[in-house]
């Protein structure tokens, strides 16, 4: 008997995703984003995520399962992310996800929304090396992991963000550029016009496999603040401070390939659609002699696919599905891919 055709669901932030995934194999997916609904207020507002999530859920489901050819009636897992991420957006998923699997008498499988960014990898390259490093850059996370059996083994964890990620420090610069919300496409569009070497912007945490864009953010608020009354060059800002992110984050991640002898990076999240991350690293990883994975753009911000990818994963590992008091954690540590509170931890937390 083959594998189940597994569904995703994706609804930790301002995207509602769902993915079908069969033994490794996307079937179809589909994504639903209200970012137009936030950009009047600059990022995020967590209410307004939610509303957008009830309203998108099922149609989104609909449109997976219509590009795959399928019916509710095919699926034969639920996966779904239960943290980390805003609680009220969570919450829709995790409820939507409970109703499927109940009415379709099928497992389900809680996932921690990291753990989807590195499986998203292997919807477009195959399974995982073993081991690999992952490095996860998104607008609220910045991680840089050691992953061998992502349906089996403890991640391990050699950086992490200290403050503000890296996808949030592009939000918030952009903002003081002048520029639209979503801050990291507009700084990329930007930088393409400017020079990278124009402001020597900090590197971060040069000794550290840890993250911190605090200090960069300030730097180019005050480099920002220093041109009052004349015309700001945003060109160049942005190139100068994408060049310092994209330094950093490949610095690192490299450096951790080569001091723990792992050949494979991954490079995952909304960031890895960055341009100059992609550029920088491609060359890192060629003269270190690294293999580097980089997924599609449509893979790399948050989506239903990831998310199933990590339940195809778990069901082909013969992992234990969730209890019917599965909750959410919208702080969850990454440890494991599976991630199943009970309704009376979660609480507690």
């Amino acid at each position: 008997m083959g594998f189940p055709i597994v569904l995703g669901i994706e609804s930790s932030c301002d995207e509602t995703g769902a993915g079908l995934v069969r033994n490794g194999r996307l079937l179809g997916h589909a994504v639903a984003s209200s970012m137009d609904e936030h950009a009047r207020f600059g990022g995020v507002v967590p209410e307004i995520a939610a509303r957008a999530h009830v309203h998108a859920v099922r149609p989104v489901i609909q449109r997976a399962l219509d590009e795959a050819g399928l019916r509710l009636a095919d699926i034969g897992a639920v996966a779904v992310t239960t943290g980390p991420g805003l609680a009220g957006a969570l919450q829709v998923g995790l409820a939507g996800a409970k109703g499927l699997a109940y009415a379709l008498g099928v497992p389900l499988y809680g996932v921690h929304h990291l753990a989807g960014h590195v499986a998203a990898d292997t919807l477009e390259y195959g399974p995982l090396p073993d081991p690999c490093m992952a490095l996860i850059v998104s607008g609220g996370h910045t991680s840089l992991l050691l992953v061998r059996d992502l349906a089996r083994d403890r991640i391990v964890h050699l950086g992490y963000t200290l403050d503000d990620a890296a996808g949030e420090c592009f939000d918030k610069v952009a903002r003081v550029f002048g520029l639209p919300y979503p801050g990291g496409a507009a700084i990329d569009r930007a930088a393409r016009a400017g020079d990278p070497r124009a402001v020597s912007f900090p590197r971060p945490l040069p000794d550290s496999y840890d993250f911190s864009f605090s200090g960069l953010k300030t730097a180019a608020a005050r480099w920002a603040e220093g041109h009052a009354g004349r015309e700001l060059p945003v060109a160049d800002g942005a190139a100068s401070l994408q060049e310092a992110v994209a330094d950093v984050l490949t610095k690192k991640a490299v450096a951790a390939c080569v001091e723990h002898g792992v050949w494979s990076l991954i490079v995952v999240g909304g960031v890895a659609a960055n341009s100059r991350v992609r550029s920088l690293a491609e060359e890192r990883c060629r003269a270190a002699g690294v293999e580097l994975r980089v997924p599609p753009l449509s893979l790399c911000t948050d989506n239903g696919a990831m998310i199933a990818a990590v339940g195809d994963l778990l069901v082909r590992a013969g992992a234990e599905p969730a209890p019917l008091d599965l909750s959410i954690d919208p702080s969850a540590p990454l440890e494991y891919a599976t991630l199943h509170p009970a309704a009376s931890l979660a609480g507690a937390a």
